[in-house]
């Protein structure tokens, strides 16, 4: 086992000792198989399904951490399992698509999805990018200037507050539900508040992807458009998330 799977194999224990689940939904045997014996050799519970149909039924049963969905399915499509699953949790999705299709990518991501891994797929990549989405299940929260925080790290703005230990937001002492990426984008930008960031930066700190790693950067341009519908009380006229022209997004200072 290589430096890198080790190190994957490990992040697949959580505090408590139990192995990570993940869920490898695909109507392709082979590569059902092939995904299945390697996140095992890992270290993760595994479970599978071949249709959508099949996969609400087993997701439901199995409690994931973490699905690996297909697009292209018989009964019921990733987009229809997508939907489902976003109606009752906030489990990480990684959707797969195939090669160019960016309407299918970014129709996938604007639903919910996390993140997307084009086929044809190195496995390696795949159990990188679940490694990375798992991580962001817990804080990784970054300084916050003392004077925009309260003591028991809570971000106050305006009729929003964000618990960044309890990976938590409230808009108007309403829980707003946020999948784990969201937060993570949220609180990159709330943790730097002021501080625009280019779409590549948002990439690396919150994706984990590599400099050099060329990537459709609307998966960034998604995730702001759903944190502001989420959060913002006029999404036309954002006043929290703003557009940094030239350069990407930034959170409006905080005093």
């Amino acid at each position: 086992m290589s430096a890198t799977e080790k190190e994957i194999a490990g992040s697949s224990q959580k505090s408590s000792g139990r192995a990570e689940k993940v869920l490898i939904v695909d109507d392709e045997a082979s590569i059902r198989r092939i995904l299945e014996t390697r996140f095992k050799m890992l270290g993760f519970d595994t479970a599978t399904a071949a249709d959508g149909e099949e996969a609400l039924d087993v997701f439901n049963k199995f409690s994931p951490d973490v699905v690996v969905l297909d697009i292209m399915m018989p009964k019921l499509d990733g987009y229809g399992v997508t939907k489902e699953i976003r109606k009752q949790s906030d489990t990480p999705i990684i959707i797969l698509t195939a090669l160019g299709d960016v309407a299918e990518r970014i129709t996938g991501l604007e639903l919910g999805a996390d993140d997307y891994v084009v086929k044809p797929f190195s496995p390696k990549e795949l159990e990188a990018r679940v490694k990375c989405i798992l991580r962001r299940t817990v804080s990784k929260g970054g300084s916050v200037a003392p004077s925009s925080k309260e003591a028991n790290n809570v971000v106050v703005v305006g009729n929003l507050k964000i618990d960044l230990n309890k990976r938590q937001v409230f808009k108007k002492n309403e829980r707003v539900r946020l999948t784990g990426m969201e937060f993570s984008l949220l609180e990159l930008l709330v943790n730097n508040s002021g501080k625009p960031f280019s779409r590549g930066e948002i990439l690396q700190h919150v994706w984990s992807y590599p400099a050099d790693h060329r990537i459709d950067t609307r998966v960034v341009d998604v995730h702001i458009s759903r944190l502001r519908s989420k959060l913002e009380t006029d999404i036309s006229n954002p006043e929290l998330i703003l557009t940094a022209r030239g350069i990407g997004y930034m959170f409006q200072k905080i005093d």
